[in-house]
């Protein structure tokens, strides 16, 4: 049996860092008011000339220097992004040109912030078909070029930022590691809470629009509800798991969502503190830092998930 297993992770984040208490500057607010309701202290915005492709690139470099691997052993790359440099091509396109890579193929996938959790699914299957044996799976956003910067309920919430996996194919079957399961959502009626009301077909720009408290709600049911089906349907238990690692949006879900799943919050991967909510890239950023500083180690149990606008939610459950 083909099983997708993670490789390497790799992550890029921009030069400029800003702490809350720029905001205080232009904004009502400050950073106790920041820091107490989503626990972000800071956060890293890209240059006005550093796009979304620009990003991946670097962190998918990272992922790749971190399994010596060469760009011409990677079959295919799959971009998840909301803020993609262009309408057309693709940021994945471009990361492949970036990257010098003359073969295979790569798209972008949109499900905002839950994007990298639909690409690693889709990547899952091709490798568990045979489609290819070695798939770069890239979060990367600009959301910065997003906000409206007199809305403080959103734009104090993200920042940007890049991650990598490079997943591969094992047939090993002495060796149960892998991609273990993966459950994907999403429901339509709730488009109004969490949204950007510009785009193409309006000819609007537009600015990211959000009902925090709705969110929420939706987060905390949502993503324990599809962990606990993901991981029953990998034949484990909650007591099995080593780590959570879902999408930092902020510390307040991470909150629910450990009591939901009655897994103690230090077993639970925290970087929005640090990093602020980066949308798609969250998840394989958080998963970069984990390994780097050795927290997440080979053979552990890791459940991810994440919820975006859409509403479009799902979770996997990784033996490391």
């Amino acid at each position: 049996m083909r099983r997708a297993v993670i490789e390497s992770v790799g992550h890029y984040l921009p030069k400029r860092v800003v702490e809350n208490s720029e905001f205080e500057a232009t904004l009502d607010t400050n950073d106790y008011w920041i820091q107490s309701r989503t626990g972000i202290e800071r956060r890293h915005f890209a240059a006005e000339n550093e796009t979304t492709s620009d990003m991946g690139i670097k962190a998918a470099q990272a992922a790749l220097e971190n399994a010596d691997c060469k760009i011409d052993d990677v079959d295919a790359i799959i971009l998840a992004t909301s803020t993609a440099d262009l309408t057309f091509p693709s940021a994945a396109t471009m990361v492949q040109n970036g990257l010098g890579m003359r073969h295979g193929f790569a798209f972008d996938v949109q499900a905002v912030c839950a994007g990298f959790l639909y690409a690693l699914t889709t990547a899952n299957s091709m490798i568990a078909s045979g489609q290819a044996n070695r798939i770069l799976v890239i979060g990367s956003e600009t959301f910065s070029k997003l906000m409206d910067w007199t809305d403080r309920g959103t734009c104090v919430l993200f920042g940007d930022g890049a991650g990598a996996v490079l997943i591969s194919a094992q047939e090993d079957e002495t060796s149960n590691r892998g991609i273990l399961a993966t459950t994907l959502r999403s429901d339509g009626r709730y488009k109004d809470i969490l949204y950007v009301d510009g785009g193409v077909s309006l000819q609007t720009t537009g600015h990211l629009r959000m009902e925090g408290k709705e969110v929420f709600r939706h987060a905390v049911e949502k993503l324990s509800t599809t962990a606990l089906e993901a991981i029953d349907q990998a034949g484990l238990t909650t007591d099995d798991v080593d780590w959570i690692v879902p999408h930092q949006a902020n510390k307040r879900i991470l909150e629910g969502m450990s009591k939901r799943l009655r897994v103690p919050m230090d077993r639970v991967v925290m970087t929005v503190n640090n990093h602020g909510n980066t949308s798609a890239a969250s998840i394989p950023l958080a998963m970069a830092i984990a390994v780097q500083d050795k927290r997440i180690k080979q053979g552990d149990i890791v459940v991810t998930g994440a919820i975006g606008g859409g509403l479009a939610w799902g979770t996997a459950v990784i033996r490391w």
